[in-house]
Formats: C-alpha cells, sequence, structure tokens
C-alpha cells in the first residue's frame, strides 16, 4: 500500500514533467542547480585506514575531495582499479577495501590533488 504523502503530481499537460523533490517542473527545477553549487569536502583530501565496525577488516578511506558526485564516482572507480580490490563511494566518501593509504596517495599527488596521510 502506497503511502498518500508520497504522492504528487507526476506529469503536467500545461507543463510536462514534475520533479518529485521539488514539484517544479522539470525545466524549473531547483535540486539539480542545488546539488552542483555546493559539492561536498573541504578541499584538504585525508586519507586514513580505518577497521572500526568493519569486523576488523581494513578500508582505507578518502575524505574531503571537492567534486560533484559524478566526478567522485569517476575517481573511486579509477583508484579501485589501480589497488585492485573493491569499494564503494557514499556521501562525499571514497572507501577503497584494503590497506592501500600509500597507493592512494601516489595516485591522488598524480591526479594533481594534494593528499595528507591522516590518522595513524
Amino acid at each position: 500500500m502506497k503511502s498518500s504523502s508520497q504522492g504528487g503530481l507526476v506529469y503536467s499537460t500545461e507543463t510536462g514533467r514534475m520533479c518529485p523533490a521539488c514539484r517544479q517542473p522539470l525545466a524549473q527545477c531547483a535540486c539539480k542547480a542545488q546539488a552542483k553549487v555546493a559539492p561536498a569536502g573541504d578541499g584538504v583530501v585525508r586519507v586514513s585506514r580505518q577497521t572500526k565496525g568493519r569486523g576488523g577488516k581494513s578500508v582505507t578511506v578518502v575524505k574531503g575531495l571537492a567534486l560533484d558526485a559524478i566526478a567522485l564516482a569517476l575517481l573511486g572507480k579509477q583508484l579501485r582499479t589501480q589497488c585492485g580490490s573493491g569499494g564503494t563511494v557514499k556521501d562525499g566518501v571514497i572507501e577503497v577495501q584494503g590497506d592501500h593509504v600509500d597507493t592512494i596517495l601516489a595516485a591522488l599527488v598524480k591526479l594533481g590533488h594534494q593528499p595528507k596521510k591522516a590518522g595513524g
């Protein structure tokens, strides 16, 4: 059973398709403009290794990249491929499975970023 609060106008014969988030016509949608204006990250790229909450398995975490979601996903894919392991990109953070801090630091320097090693 669908919730009535999630319902709303999807298409209007007057304006065409409607954005489900801001309920404006897609041509006047404010959601996309807000997403492009404020990329996540403070510009200081921090690379660290974490094991907390992962059953003792280590994960290399890259935070602080001032990139939009698409560029961040592409960079995450490139770093995972270079390290030869899996991982994910979520909430503006790239996670690569395994301890690959030095490899990722070198790759980010080659790409023109100024990464810092964070943590112990």
